[in-house]
């Protein structure tokens, strides 16, 4: 792996899925990928986490160290390796949203976002919560204390352990970094309410996700990560 461009460590993250057509997300595929189906179906995961100690190029920057970010993502594949795609991300500060947007053309917007802790007697409680049009959108996420690692073959590790992002540079070509990380435990979910304006924040052909049932809900409890410089694919 190249010296990283920026190492955090990812906390609480909450991922919500769901199975969609793949119909719905063949137009945004990067060029040189393809859906990364299980058993037929293409899925987009809701996620919401904390960044914490964040340093761009080992640099820590006052008041870019510790926020939250929202995300809809999907999954592809690129010859053997397997990533993400976002549709877009959510995080509070400008700053940081441009230059994801300028270094990576990942889809950043800024928004008043934040990441609430809570719980007791074994519980972990997790509250994120997003200001985007007009509104409030919460997560609300309670789970076990205790933290557990999920088989390999499980649907949570298979969602959960994702080692490339993919994007489409300005000119359409094929842009991926790597992110690394050691795979993560899970906290069994007791409980998530998701209260959110789909249509609002992502757009109205998400909208029918407001009434779609999870295939899997995942409270992971997050480690340290870096994420490499982008590269992009050769012009033809």
């Amino acid at each position: 792996m190249a010296a990283p461009f920026l190492t955090a460590t990812w906390s609480n993250l909450f991922l919500s899925t769901y199975a969609v057509p793949p119909a719905l997300l063949a137009p945004r595929l990067p060029p040189g990928t393809t859906l990364d189906l299980r058993d037929g179906d293409a899925f987009v995961s809701l996620v919401a986490f904390e960044f914490l100690d964040t340093r761009v190029r080992g640099i820590p920057w006052p008041g870019y160290r510790n926020f939250a970010e929202l995300n809809l993502r999907f999954y592809v594949r690129h010859g053997d390796d397997r990533g993400v795609v976002f549709v877009r991300e959510f995080v509070p500060q400008r700053l940081v949203a441009w230059l994801a947007r300028t270094l990576y053309n990942e889809p950043y917007r800024a928004a008043p976002l934040t990441a609430t802790r809570g719980g007791a007697d074994g519980t972990h409680e997790m509250t994120y919560e997003l200001g985007w049009a007009g509104r409030a959108h919460v997560i609300e996420v309670s789970a076990e204390a205790a933290t557990f690692r999920p088989p390999a073959d499980s649907l949570e590790h298979f969602f959960k352990e994702h080692r490339w992002g993919f994007g489409t540079t300005r000119d359409g070509r094929l842009r991926r970094y790597e992110v690394d990380h050691p795979h993560w435990d899970i906290h069994r979910i007791r409980s998530a309410r998701i209260d959110l304006d789909w249509s609002a924040v992502y757009g109205p052909e998400w909208s029918f996700l407001a009434s779609a049932q999870p295939c899997s809900t995942v409270l992971a409890a997050g480690s340290p990560v870096s994420v490499s410089p982008a590269a992009d694919s050769p012009r033809a």
